[in-house]
């Protein structure tokens, strides 16, 4: 991240965010058709500096800004994005894939004027890969088949098929659950914890 301002012992890093209806998780990856403005210039910066954004899930509002309309409510837990690849199939429109790294906290933010939201964000640190359980290798089975079947564009690069971690941000960011839920997902610190949800939500669909 870049610009880093400190207060007493912590470290605050200024953001630009972008808040969707979405949720991106760590070690995911985010395909987006980029036409605003706002957007345009924000994806152009990080570009140039090798920087992240952040996304935030929307809880109120809309991603298209219109006219004399306030910036939407999002979480104050998100996740850091860096673009790996991008297309400008027209003029106007840019096409990003982008990977989640770290999440963070929002601590506080302000709408410029040409709409774009900055941040004062606080990393977290990065969830510890661990091994999937025994109990929940069919979860892993169940992300292969489902993996197999999406656009690889939605997915990342890597596969860590072991990784409780990485398991369960694959499953949440594939799964039909409602985006809160995959907020709650992705606001929990414990990869066991997360894929025991995933496993209660794939049982209760009976999805396996």
């Amino acid at each position: 991240m870049h610009s880093v301002s400190r207060s007493g012992a912590d470290a605050l890093v200024r953001l630009p965010l972008f808040p969707l209806k979405t949720v991106l998780f760590p070690r995911g990856r985010l395909a987006l058709r980029i036409f605003e403005q706002r957007y345009l210039a924000m994806a152009k910066r990080c570009l140039a500096d090798g920087a992240p954004f952040g996304v935030c899930l929307i809880t109120e509002g809309e991603e298209v800004a219109r006219r004399d309309a306030t910036a939407p409510k999002f979480a104050a837990i998100g996740t850091c994005a860096r673009i790996g690849t991008w297309d400008m199939p027209q003029l106007g429109i840019l096409q990003i894939a982008a990977d989640g790294a770290e999440r963070f906290a929002v601590h506080a933010h302000e709408v410029l004027t040409d709409g774009l939201v900055m941040a004062e964000v606080a990393p977290i640190a990065p969830e510890p890969r661990t091994a999937i359980s025994a109990q929940r290798r069919e979860l892993a089975q169940f992300l292969e088949l489902v993996a197999s079947r999406v656009d690889p564009r939605h997915l990342p690069d890597e596969r860590a098929f072991d990784d409780a971690s990485w398991v369960g941000g694959r499953l949440a960011e594939l799964l039909p659950l409602p985006l809160a839920q995959k907020q709650t997902l992705l606001e929990m610190n414990d990869a066991d914890a997360r894929v025991a949800a995933l496993q209660q939500f794939i049982d209760d669909s009976r999805l396996l």
